[in-house]
């Protein structure tokens, strides 16, 4: 990839944990990222230095990058690529080591709990294997399938179908003893309603007490990352919808953000405001839909119809913007894909009203539940450490107390110019997260009213001949607006060569976008980095020694988007 020397304060801070010594290179990409490149000799050293130091306390995502087209030649075929987060200074660092296509690297679980998953991810789609990881199988794929699909050599057409199901099965624990007890295993899901379908919990229960459990996800797998490899970029925003679909715009701005980033673009004030718009509404429908959907799950049906009324208010919006509702597609690379319908945001703000006093009423019609809260009081409780030591982020983080939101500590669009808190819990458990999301909603719509009745003038869009298709009037109506039309279609819009990653702050939490572009019209590499992901591992832990009746509001409580959760 291309990058320029580091900066002085990274040289300093190399130096400081004794890294550059050690033979490594800091660097910082043309985006302006923090990249250390390292041997893979060294993985455990480096990253304990890390933790130990407590400059970076969180890892936010592990993934690769096969590089046998990318660079023709190279001695090593993969990049295993870390991405580190300090809840501190809130700085992030991005650390590669190359490993090639018989060699192994060591597991980080040790040192960053988090790391299971994300591991076990990089290993099932590369085939890269972490010596000392502790159950270093399949997690997105089934049990049957043959290669690594998102390998450059596996063929994105070829399917696999699996013909048979895995019995209860759990992680390997050397310290789970089972003499002596009649543990009855039991499934739950994923046909059964309170997973939706798409979640297979195992748990061995002693009486009504859990006392281990083991999760299988990528029910819903739909190979996101391979297709985003063979589609123009712009083709990409489609496939986002279907990742968090309960608040679908957010994850076409979040795409968007980090294609138009590596571009070295802004986009207009205006698409900005447009945005904000969108994604507030968004987190408003989104917690909704979890509150409910977990609230319905616990027997409270009326509150699960009640709420639906108010997402499909805020999808006859949506509906105005751009002529769908669940799906909407409405970004483009370089802006929106139209401008509002005129009275738009006068129709946005009479929502606004309306979803204000929907909040006040949910507000009465759980907080103070007796029911309500013997459910959810005191269940799944989790301390700010463990909740780090995971990978937590967004609601179920802030619920554990550490008040970290990417609009407040790192900033986009116009978020720094308004006027909002940050709702923080005290105890990490099921009400706590209930009670943030609540709050959340109120401080959203307090944004959207405050972007409405502010919205900038100016285009809705870029006027880059090379990034945005011109008016439909510009194709039908003159030679050049018919060329430019035809050459950005045929060729795509062209990112520079090099990577980056990109995250905005979600409904569920932090939604990375780790991008390599090689310069051609497609992504090379487009890693989704999903806010569930990380949250959901710790769910065995989370429910194991608590009651089978606690186990439904946890998950709930997890907001689990399978569309996310397994892209």
């Amino acid at each position: 990839m291309e990058t320029t020397t580091t900066n002085d304060q990274t040289r300093d801070y190399a130096r400081e944990l004794g890294i550059a010594a050690a033979g490594h290179q800091f660097l910082t990409t043309p985006v302006g990222d923090d990249v250390l490149e390292i041997n893979k000799d060294s993985v455990t050293e480096v990253f304990r230095r890390f933790k130990d130091s407590g400059k970076f306390d969180m890892l936010i995502d592990v993934t690769c990058v096969d590089h046998s087209k990318l660079t023709p030649g190279r001695k090593k075929r993969f990049d295993v690529v870390y991405h580190l987060f300090s809840t501190k200074s809130f700085s992030r660092l991005r650390v590669k080591a190359q490993v090639g296509e018989e060699e192994t690297i060591a597991s980080i679980t040790p040192i960053y709990r988090g790391a299971n998953w994300f591991e076990r991810e990089a290993f099932d789609m590369f085939g890269v294997r972490f010596d000392g990881h502790p159950n270093l199988t399949r997690i997105l794929t089934h049990h049957e399938f043959v290669g690594h699909p998102l390998r450059k050599d596996y063929d994105a057409d070829q399917q696999q179908h699996c013909s048979s199901a895995l019995p209860v099965h759990f992680q390997p624990d050397p310290n789970f003893k089972s003499e002596g007890r009649q543990l009855v295993p039991l499934n739950i899901g994923p046909s059964h309603p309170a997973t939706h379908g798409t979640l297979r919990i195992m748990a061995e229960i002693d009486g009504e007490t859990i006392a281990r459990a083991n999760v299988e996800i990528g029910f819903l797998h739909r190979c996101f990352e391979k297709m985003a490899e063979t589609h123009p970029y712009n083709q990409v925003i489609p496939y986002t919808d279907r990742l968090n679909y309960c608040s679908a715009p957010m994850n076409n701005i979040g795409y968007c953000k980090a294609v138009e980033r590596l571009l070295g673009v802004e986009i207009p004030q205006k698409a900005q405001a447009m945005r904000v718009i969108l994604a507030e509404l968004s987190r408003v429908i989104d917690h909704f839909i979890c509150l409910g959907a977990m609230a319905v799950d616990l027997g409270a049906l009326t509150g699960f119809f009640h709420l639906f009324t108010y997402r499909e208010l805020v999808y006859t919006l949506f509906e105005k913007l751009c002529g769908a509702r669940l799906t909407v597609s409405m970004t483009r690379i370089g802006g929106m894909a139209q401008d509002a319908p005129e009275g738009w945001f006068d129709d946005v703000l009479d929502a606004v009203k309306k979803l204000n006093a929907a909040v006040d009423e949910l507000d009465r019609l759980l907080t103070g539940n007796k029911i309500w809260q013997q459910r959810t009081q005191n269940i799944g409780a989790i301390s700010a450490e463990d909740a780090i030591s995971w990978g937590y982020t967004g609601p179920c983080l802030r619920a554990a107390g550490v008040g970290i939101d990417l609009r407040k500590t790192q900033p986009y669009y116009m978020y720094d110019q308004l006027d909002f808190k940050i709702p923080v819990g005290t105890t990490g458990d099921v009400f706590d997260r209930y009670l943030v999301r609540v709050a959340e909603m109120k401080e959203s719509l307090k944004i959207v009213e405050q972007v409405c009745k502010n919205v900038p003038a100016g285009d809705y869009t870029i006027r880059d001949k090379s990034i945005v298709l011109p008016e439909k009037s510009e194709v039908y109506g003159n030679i050049e607006g018919l060329m430019n039309h035809f050459m950005l279609v045929i060729k795509g819009l062209r990112p520079p060569v090099g990577d980056l990653y990109d995250a905005t702050e979600a409904a569920n939490g932090e939604l990375g976008f780790y991008l390599v572009s090689d310069g051609s019209g497609r992504p090379y590499r487009l890693k989704v980095r999903p806010p569930c992901f990380a949250i959901y591992q710790s769910f065995p832990d989370s429910v194991t020694g608590g009651l089978l009746s606690d186990v439904i509001p946890i998950m709930g409580s997890m907001n689990l988007i399978a569309g996310e959760l397994d892209r």
